[in-house]
């Protein structure tokens, strides 16, 4: 697959190549100089919300059965937090 550099710098990525690497607009691109003078090595970068997804719930297993959930734990912390505060006040 062949294209051709723009006047502005642009590069039109091949339909087949877009279909197969399954990109989408907004979809970001690192450029990088190759091992040789005329080469450019690019490569995808992960999509953030995507790796965020793929993250979720991975912690889980560490979780000790019948200990409170650290999020529900943090939520009452802050709340007692902000209770002491309005106290103090």
């Amino acid at each position: 697959m062949t294209t051709t550099l723009t006047g502005r710098n642009q590069i039109t990525i091949p339909a087949a190549l877009v279909e197969r690497m399954e990109l989408k607009p907004g979809t970001r691109i690192e450029w990088l100089p190759g091992a040789e003078a005329d080469e450019i090595v690019c490569r995808v970068l992960p999509d953030p919300a995507r790796l965020a997804a793929s993250l979720r719930g991975t912690g889980r297993e560490y979780l000790k059965a019948g200990a409170a959930h650290p999020i529900d734990a943090l939520v009452a912390e802050r709340a007692e937090d902000e209770r002491q505060r309005e106290e103090n006040l």
